[in-house]
Formats: C-alpha cells, sequence, structure tokens
C-alpha cells in the first residue's frame, strides 16, 4: 500500500488527490453547496443515521449474507467468498444508496427524486424509494438500454415511475445521465438528483460511497468470523462508475488486502482512459485526443459508461486499488459457470468480477490457497432477455 493517505472524506471542494471536484452550470452551484451542508448534517444526525439503518435491515433486507462458493473453491483451489448484494431488496446494492438519498431528499423538503440508469436496477431502486417515502420519481433512461432491459422499465412503472426514454447519443447511460442533469437545471427547487454511483460533482462521489460503506463493513466484520486471518488477501468488485466497488473497498482499505476492480474492457476509463471531465467531476475518461468523449460498450448495460468514479481513479494513481478488465465474452461465459457450480444466477455486471477471478485463478495469477471475497452487485433476472438471445 502507498505511504500516501486513503482518505475517508475527499478534500477541498470534492477532491481525491487531482480528481474530484464541482464542474457545473453556475446555476448547479447552490444545489451542491445545499446538498453536501445537508448530508454533512445528516451523517452527523444519530437520528438520521437510526432510520437509515433501521429501514436498510426492515425493508432492504441487511445484512446480506456471506456465501462460501464450495463447489467453485474446489475447482480453483482458492476459497472463495460471496457478499450477497443480489439478496437485497430490488435485487442489488442500489438499494443502499437510494434509500440514503431518499432520506435525505424528505429531511431537506424535496418531493421529486429525479434519476438515471442504465441497467435499470438504480432506477427500481429509486421508484421503490420513492413509493416508500411518498415522493414522486422521473427516471431517466436511453432507448438502448430500455429495449434490453424491458423488465426493469415495466417495474419501474409498476411502481409509480415516470420513465423519460432518451433518444440523443448513444442513447445508453452516458446521454441518460446527461438528460437527468439537464432536467434538475430546471426543477432544483423541489427535486434531488439521486445520482446511483460515486460519478458527478461533490458531494456525490463521497455521500454515494458512504451510503454504500455499509457492504464493506457488513462483509468485513463477516470476513472477520469467517476466516482465521481475518481478512481476505483479495477484494473483487466490477466497476462501472464503481459504487458496488467503492463501498466495498471501503471496509478493507487499511488491511493488506489487494483490491481488484474489473472494468468493462470495452468501457474501461481506469485501462484506456485519460483524465478529462464528464458529468461534473475530473476523473478518467474515454476520450479522444480532442477531449471529445468516446462511447462505450459493453454486454452489461450498468458497466457501458465512459468514466469512472474519482476516488477509484486516486486509488488506482496510488497504486492501493487496481482496475482489470475481461470481455463479454469472457462474462457470459462465467455467468453460466457461477449458476452451474453454485445455483446463483448474477448480473451481467457482478459477471465481470467472476469471469476474472476465473482467469486469474487458473493462470495462476491469484496463489492456491487464496482467500478470495468477491461482491456479487446484482442477481441477473434482469439479464435472461439478453442471455437468451447468445443462446
Amino acid at each position: 500500500m502507498s505511504s500516501r493517505t486513503v482518505e475517508r472524506e475527499p478534500s477541498g471542494l470534492g477532491r481525491f488527490g487531482e480528481f474530484g471536484g464541482r464542474f457545473v452550470p453556475e446555476a448547479l452551484v447552490p444545489a451542491c453547496e445545499q446538498l453536501e451542508q445537508g448530508f454533512r448534517a445528516a451523517w452527523a444526525d444519530p437520528a438520521f443515521r437510526a432510520e437509515l439503518d433501521r429501514l436498510l435491515a426492515v425493508y432492504a433486507g441487511r445484512p446480506t449474507a456471506l456465501t462460501p462458493a464450495w463447489r467453485l473453491s474446489a475447482e480453483l483451489g482458492v476459497n472463495v467468498l460471496l457478499k450477497r448484494e443480489d439478496l437485497a431488496h430490488t435485487g442489488s446494492h442500489k438499494i443502499n444508496n437510494v434509500v440514503g438519498q431518499a432520506l435525505l431528499a424528505s429531511r431537506m423538503g424535496k418531493r421529486r427524486l429525479i434519476a438515471e440508469t442504465g441497467a435499470g436496477q438504480h432506477g427500481v431502486a429509486t421508484a421503490t424509494a420513492a413509493a416508500l417515502l411518498g415522493l414522486e420519481a422521473t427516471v431517466f433512461m436511453g432507448e438502448v438500454d430500455m429495449r434490453r432491459q424491458e423488465l426493469n422499465v415495466f417495474r419501474m412503472r409498476m411502481l409509480g415511475a415516470e420513465v423519460v426514454p432518451v433518444t440523443s447519443g448513444t442513447r445508453t447511460l452516458k446521454d441518460a445521465t446527461s438528460e437527468a442533469m439537464r432536467h434538475w437545471v430546471s426543477s432544483v427547487s423541489d427535486s434531488h438528483f439521486c445520482l446511483g454511483s460515486v460519478l458527478g460533482p461533490h458531494p456525490y462521489p463521497w455521500m454515494v460511497r458512504e451510503f454504500q460503506r455499509v457492504i464493506g463493513e457488513e462483509a468485513r466484520a463477516q470476513c472477520a468470523r469467517e476466516l482465521s486471518a481475518g481478512a481476505p488477501d483479495y477484494v473483487l468488485a466490477c466497476v462501472g462508475g464503481g459504487s458496488n466497488a467503492a463501498g466495498t473497498f471501503a471496509g478493507f482499505l487499511d488491511t493488506p488486502a489487494t483490491l481488484i476492480g474489473v472494468e468493462a474492457e470495452g468501457g474501461a476509463a481506469i485501462s484506456f482512459g485519460s483524465v478529462g471531465v464528464l458529468h461534473g467531476v475530473r476523473s478518467m475518461v474515454l476520450q479522444d485526443e480532442h477531449g471529445q468523449i468516446q462511447e462505450a460498450h459493453s454486454i452489461s448495460a450498468g458497466l457501458d459508461y465512459p468514466g469512472i468514479g474519482p476516488e477509484h481513479a486516486h486509488l488506482a494513481e496510488l497504486g492501493r486499488a487496481r482496475y482489470v478488465t475481461v470481455n463479454d465474452e469472457q462474462v457470459v461465459a462465467a455467468v453460466h459457470r457461477l449458476a452451474r457450480a453454485e445455483g446463483i444466477l448474477c448480473a451481467l455486471e457482478s459477471a465481470h468480477a467472476v469471469a476474472w477471478l476465473l482467469a486469474a485463478a487458473e493462470s495462476g495469477e491469484i496463489p492456491k490457497g487464496s482467500t478470495v471475497l468477491l461482491t456479487l452487485s446484482g442477481r441477473g433476472d434482469k439479464d435472461m432477455s439478453t442471455l437468451m438471445e447468445l443462446s
């Protein structure tokens, strides 16, 4: 681990080293400042934290299980532990962040949630939390993603949310985020932008990571009970914007564990990007020599994004976390391998981490006898139509 400090809280205007910040239109600066003040006050309030913990327990289903992958472990020669965010209400880790932001919005007097979504899981979680707390919800989603995630679109509408098709650009997550932010500019007085990942202007990357920290803190306590060494040798999670990975890593930053974030080969901002600004934050992004954002590609709609959260860029720069890639073919094979070995149908996003684990264990990159904690960020129901088309 680098001798340089890994921040629990960003410095200045939301800086993680050279990354982060707040690059937004002047009209949104007061909204970001109000949100930061509101979050700081809520996070320091025992009553807010107690209510959040209560809802995560009785409504979202926390703590989620830590499941030993017995058959896969035997096949690979490594001890694999799965942190089961697929078992949380709505089927992914997204509910942790959204319940927190919805409570915060209510506390701040906002009666409407605006959200962006790619795979649809964040949109479903937003619609769910809005229904729970009696808020309105408007979710922006690219037309391409709406076609490949029809089930989640229907779920959002069943829950009472308005789903707005985005027809500009690539019609995927990047453009849905752009449209949601533009809409926020015109409705800040009564609406809260419920951003789904560790992206966007300060305080979002920090705030979302804190709401997702529950994953890593639970996993660390569960590992302490499960393992004689107390902590795993490797901690793995898929990374698009990177919220499930940020939450998982937060529990293990002060341990010797090797942190591995697995990006989609066609959307690998750390591996193939450069420093730039996208959606209000300075981070690593896919762009050409003129600074024009390039199109990302992934079989998983949730990782089909040309940037990454600023804290991930900082962890990579420090050498505290390593970021690797897998391709679509490896991902599909990993879904089938996990399903047949463990009876678990994971999301295509989560399967990126499984795919890298399979390759690394079989090649010897992960030594035999190592213990690996892998966060399954979501369940695979939403991806069955995509997988059926490939069968």
